[in-house]
C-alpha cells in the first residue's frame, strides 16, 4: 500500500468536506441569514421554506456539481496525459470541446437563439443564477447536445486518424478536428448573433447549471471512469516507457487505448454538458499530484480526480465570492488560478536548470 499516496487521499477528501460546507455558506444571503431561519421555523415558516429550497435545492447540489464535474476533469486529465505520454494534454486535446461547443450553438441556432432561454442574473432570496431560464426541455435539450457534439467530435478524430495505432496522428487530427469545429462553431454564431449570450455562459463554464440529477449522473459515470482507468492504470505506466517497451511486456496496447479514449470522451463530454467549457482543471489536476509525490497511473487517476474536485470547488467558491452579489463564471476563475499556477511552474523549471 502506498502510504504516502494514501495520506494525500485522506487529505483531499477533508479539503473537499471543507469546501462543500464553505459553498453551502456562500452566496449572496450570508449563512447567518439562512442559518436562523432553517433554526426556527415557527418564527417565519415562508422563510424559513425559502432558506431550506436555498441550500438543498441549489447550493447544496451546486456544491456537490462542481465536485463531481472537477473529478472527472482531473480523471480525464490524467488519462490523457497517460495516454499520449505529454504532461501538457488536457481533456479536450482530441476536439471534444470544441465538439460541444459547436453542437450547442446548432441547439441555440434551432431553438431561435436566445430568447426565453437566458434570463441573465436573477436574484431571487439572496441566491443568484446565471443560469438558462427556459423550461426543462430547453436545458435538457442543450446538455444532450453538448454531450453529443464531444462525442461526436472524439469519433472524428478517431476516423481521421485512422484509428488509435499511432499517437502522433491521433493528436494531429485532435488538433485540425478542433480548429475546424471552433471556426464552425463562430460561423453559426456569425449568422445568430441574439445565441451570443447564451452561448457565452456555456464558453465561460458555469456549476450553476448543475442539479441534483446532474449531480447524480456525473457521479455514475465518474466511479465507472475511475474503475475502468484504475483497472488500467499497469497499462499506462507501460505506455509512460513507450509503445515498443509496453509490447513487448504482452500488452495489448491498440485495443486498451481505446478504451481509454472512450473513459476519456465519456468523462469529459459529461462534464462539459453539465457544467460549459472549463479550462485548466484537467491540465493542472495532475501536475499538482506529481508535485506532491511520484506514483504510477493507479494512485495518479485516483489522486488527480479528487485534486480536480477540490480545484473546481474553490474556484466556485471564490466565483460567487469575489464579487458578490453578482459571480463571475468559474471558467475565468479557473483560468487565471491554471495559468498562473503553470507560469510558476515553467519560471521554477527555468531557474532549477540555470542553478544546474
Amino acid at each position: 500500500m502506498n502510504v504516502a499516496a494514501l495520506r494525500l487521499a485522506v487529505v483531499l477528501l477533508l479539503l473537499s468536506a471543507a469546501l462543500m460546507l464553505l459553498g453551502v455558506c456562500v452566496g449572496s444571503a450570508g449563512f447567518e441569514d439562512l442559518l436562523r431561519p432553517l433554526l426556527h421555523p415557527q418564527i417565519d415558516p415562508d422563510q424559513s421554506a425559502l432558506a431550506e429550497q436555498i441550500v438543498l435545492d441549489i447550493r447544496l447540489p451546486r456544491t456537490i456539481g462542481a465536485w463531481t464535474a472537477g473529478a472527472l476533469l482531473g480523471l480525464a486529465g490524467a488519462v490523457a496525459q497517460g495516454l499520449f505520454r505529454n504532461p501538457l494534454a488536457d481533456p479536450y486535446l482530441l476536439g471534444s470541446a470544441s465538439g460541444a461547443a459547436l453542437a450547442v450553438a446548432l441547439a441555440l441556432l434551432a431553438m431561435g437563439g436566445a430568447s426565453g432561454m437566458l434570463g441573465g442574473t436573477v436574484m431571487s432570496a439572496g441566491a443568484t443564477f446565471s443560469v438558462y431560464s427556459g423550461s426543462l426541455l430547453v436545458r435538457l435539450g442543450l446538455t444532450g447536445a453538448a454531450f453529443v457534439g464531444a462525442v461526436l467530435a472524439v469519433l472524428l478524430t478517431l476516423i481521421l486518424s485512422r484509428g488509435v495505432q499511432h499517437t502522433l496522428r491521433l493528436l494531429l487530427a485532435g488538433v485540425v478536428v478542433g480548429v475546424v469545429l471552433g471556426a464552425a462553431t463562430q460561423l453559426v454564431l456569425l449568422f445568430s448573433p441574439e445565441s451570443l449570450q447564451a452561448m457565452q455562459s456555456f464558453m465561460l463554464g458555469s456549476t450553476a447549471f448543475a442539479g441534483w440529477a446532474a449531480c447524480g449522473l456525473m457521479g455514475v459515470v465518474w466511479l465507472l471512469g475511475v474503475a475502468i482507468a484504475c483497472a488500467l492504470g499497469r497499462v499506462l505506466d507501460g505506455l509512460s516507457l513507450g509503445e515498443t517497451t509496453a509490447r513487448s511486456l504482452g500488452l495489448p496496447v491498440a485495443s486498451i487505448r481505446m478504451v481509454l479514449i472512450v473513459v476519456l470522451a465519456i468523462a469529459t463530454g459529461t462534464a462539459v454538458a453539465q457544467t460549459g467549457l472549463i479550462a485548466f482543471v484537467g491540465l493542472a489536476a495532475p501536475h499538482l499530484v506529481r508535485s506532491v509525490l511520484s506514483t504510477g497511473y493507479r494512485w495518479l487517476i485516483v489522486l488527480a480526480s479528487l485534486m480536480g474536485a477540490v480545484l473546481l470547488m474553490a474556484a466556485d467558491v471564490l466565483a460567487r465570492w469575489l464579487i458578490a452579489p453578482q459571480e463571475l463564471p468559474v471558467g475565468v476563475v479557473t483560468a487565471v488560478l491554471g495559468g498562473a499556477y503553470l507560469l510558476w511552474l515553467m519560471h521554477r523549471s527555468t531557474l532549477a536548470k540555470g542553478a544546474a
